[in-house]
């Protein structure tokens, strides 16, 4: 069974593993991370982890039974009560509601354990995977997202009230 996990220093391998397996994946919809992403990778990490203990953003992995990483989600912490969503899962599990039920637990997490009562989220126009998964879990178009925030491509955000039972977020 997947498990939901914040992010630590001893899943490092795992991540980079998982961000390299599926490099050509996630460019096919979304930004690629380049090159310096990845010759940058510990520093990166070792970033991510510092923003996580300074309260900046909530970082999660998804954990397959074998401990590899399934899909990465992340809160990053913009004004009091918002986040901003992002999240990439494994070509392996696409398209089989791993996203979708993660997308909802982390609305549940965003709600009880940081205090949040919205999130938001933004999409290229030409990632319908990335749509669906949202409305599945009760976010609703916000208006246009800036190209350069999306590498260039036009989007939309989208915004979820974690304070509005809708019996999407509240499982």
């Amino acid at each position: 069974m997947p498990e939901l996990q914040r992010l630590r220093a001893d899943h490092a391998a795992a991540v980079l593993a998982f961000e390299l397996a599926n490099r050509a994946y996630f460019a096919a919809s979304i930004p690629d991370r380049g090159d310096e992403f990845f010759d940058q990778f510990t520093e990166q990490f070792r970033a991510r982890l510092a923003d996580q203990e300074a309260h900046g953003g909530a970082y999660y992995v998804l954990l397959a039974e074998d401990g590899s990483v399934m899909g990465r989600f992340n809160l990053v912490f913009a004004e009091p009560g918002t986040a901003e969503l992002g999240y990439r899962v494994a070509q392996h599990v696409a398209g089989r509601g791993v996203a979708t039920a993660t997308v909802h637990e982390l609305c549940r997490l965003a709600r009880v354990q940081h205090g949040l009562h919205t999130l938001r989220a933004a999409t290229s126009l030409k990632n319908a995977a990335s749509q669906r998964v949202l409305t599945k879990t009760g976010f609703v178009p916000a208006g246009p997202a800036d190209p350069a925030e999306l590498g260039g491509k036009p989007g939309i955000w989208y915004q979820c009230d974690l304070t509005v039972d809708n019996g999407l977020t509240s499982r």
